[in-house]
């Protein structure tokens, strides 16, 4: 329980106040119930800033914030190696893929499928996106949602319910306009929460010096051992880029947000920033993590469960009247994330779902069955929340491990679909559909692996590091994609021009000078985490 004073709850109100009014503008300023290109894509003129303060986010929701501190407090910072590795998957984003997404003027991944293999691949991924969010987006923030609640004294399921609706209200009305408009707010209330708790509790301690000697080195390692049960390091260098590639470059929820650009430029400009921001997590995020294990390790407090590590460094260590700006940064990250998914799943299901089922539809028709569809979402996910716990105890690596299922064939169509003209549909639905069986074989026996036998072929299926399975199934679904489509007939000329890269192409995908100064200054940033965090 955490004790509040009036300055919290003044943080706390102000902060509801700006995000409704906010959304609340870009509703109304911008008619985003007009048309479907406004409600789902932002009327396609969005700037960098807000495109890349959305991409960070969005994706820095409440399950990055208790799960990451979380894994912090348990394994140290090799679980910011997904982090650092996103700014890597953030640039292959905007100079790899963001040429052909915006040129192809797809309004969804699954679209873009359609385009370059077939309506086949095209179903598959707009169902198999949907299943995603709801297994590893909204069940799983609305979870951690309900963890921060539980903190100020409201029960669980009303306070997960309370923020559902709360977000929900701004999402269906005002589009991926408000969406886009409140993530940048919320991203710097989220920072200021995050450096808040930092700094408290770093000065409890004694500094960095004091953390480094309280703790350990190997809790200032990345690079963990190959037997490392959640983030070994063969794991971390082949099967981390394999999650990232389908995270940041092939998924809606995502990718939605660089469709919304005005043109290329921004779009890449918008993931550039993203990817700079992406290097905070590590000190915002994990950071507090690893200061609550040492704060436990002096007797400031004790840590009944790692993904309380955050809570109880704002309860014991953030004074009365700056947790509310805590808490707010806690808000926003839960709502940036909930709105966002919620965003993305009706418009996979209102475009590749229902438009294709009734494509006479009305473009206002079509932005009232895509608010239908959110609410449907909703309910679903609070419904998948009491099975999570039997997959993992970290909430982080739930997410991450079920990602690794899904993720591998869907990588390798995109990935290699745009490189090699010759790769067809055939090929690419042998790929998803073998990729499906065995991400879902492997899905059910972990969930069941207390009552294989150790020792036996399931058992090693069962329980092998999730990143390495991750690794695994790329290579055969990329196999697999290769084979078949070399063995069967060439694709037609309409799928492959335009969408797969040549000479003409690669002319196009050039940026400035600008562009290209800020990558090499973000790969050296990453270069120098990498060295010092080993």
């Amino acid at each position: 329980m955490l004790d509040l004073v009036s300055l919290d709850y003044v943080f706390l109100i102000g902060y509801f106040l700006i995000v409704f009014g906010i959304a609340a503008w870009a509703t109304f300023k911008e008619k985003v119930n007009s048309s479907s290109s406004n409600y789902f894509l932002g009327g396609k003129n969005v700037g960098w800033f807000v495109i890349g303060a959305s991409l960070f986010a969005s994706n820095i929701g409440s399950e990055h914030l208790v799960g990451l501190a979380g894994s912090g407090a348990s394994s140290g910072v090799a679980v910011g190696q997904f982090e650092v590795i996103a700014g890597f998957m953030l640039l292959l984003l905007g100079w790899v893929f963001v040429p052909f997404y915006v040129r192809s003027g797809v309004f969804t991944m699954p679209e873009f499928l359609e385009k370059r293999y077939s309506s086949g691949a095209r179903t598959y991924l707009s169902w198999i996106s949907i299943v995603a969010y709801v297994l590893t987006k909204i069940s799983v923030t609305i979870a951690a949602g309900g963890i921060v609640f539980e903190a100020i004294g409201v029960p669980f399921w009303t306070g997960a319910i309370i923020i559902v609706v709360a977000t929900g209200i701004y999402t269906i009305f005002g589009g991926l306009k408000a969406v886009l408009y409140t993530d940048m707010i919320q991203m710097f209330v989220l920072i200021g929460g995050s450096v808040a708790i930092t700094f408290f509790g770093l000065s409890k301690l004694g500094g960095w010096g004091e953390l480094q000697a309280t703790v350990g080195d190997s809790f200032f390692d990345m690079w963990q051992p190959m037997d490392h049960p959640d983030f070994p390091w063969t794991g971390i260098l082949f099967g981390a880029p394999i999650l990232g590639l389908w995270y940041w470059c092939t998924d809606q929820y995502i990718v939605q947000r660089v469709l919304s650009a005005r043109n290329i430029e921004q779009a890449r400009k918008g993931t550039i920033f993203g990817g700079f921001l992406k290097m905070l997590p590590v000190f915002l995020f994990v950071l507090p993590g690893i200061i609550a294990y040492g704060l436990s390790q002096q007797g400031y407090f004790e840590l009944e469960s790692n993904d309380q590590a955050l809570i109880v460094m704002v309860k014991n260590m953030v004074p009365a009247g700056v947790r509310g700006l805590v808490l707010a940064g806690l808000l926003a990250a839960l709502m940036s994330s909930l709105s966002s998914v919620f965003n993305s799943c009706s418009t996979l299901f209102t475009i590749d779902v229902y438009k294709r089922w009734k494509p006479e539809t009305s473009e206002k028709k079509l932005v009232v069955i895509g608010q239908v569809a959110t609410v449907i979402m909703v309910g679903i996910g609070i419904a998948w929340i009491p099975f999570m716990a039997n997959v993992s105890d970290q909430l982080f690596v739930y997410l991450q491990s079920v990602q690794g299922y899904i993720s591998p064939p869907i990588a390798a169509v995109f990935l290699l679909g745009i490189f090699f003209k010759r790769l067809n549909a055939k090929g690419a639905m042998s790929a998803l559909l073998s990729g499906f069986v065995l991400g879902t074989l492997r899905f059910v026996l972990e969930m069941n692996k207390a009552g294989l036998t150790e020792g036996t072929f399931w058992h090693t299926f069962a329980t092998i590091n999730f990143l390495h399975f991750a690794a695994l199934l790329f290579v055969v679904c990329a196999t697999i994609l290769v084979i078949v489509s070399l063995m069967t007939a060439p694709p037609a000329p309409e799928k492959t021009e335009g969408l797969t890269y040549d000479r003409k192409t690669k002319g196009k995908a050039k940026g400035s000078r600008l562009d290209i100064l800020l990558t090499v200054i973000l790969i050296a940033i990453i270069l120098m985490m990498w060295t010092y965090f080993s």
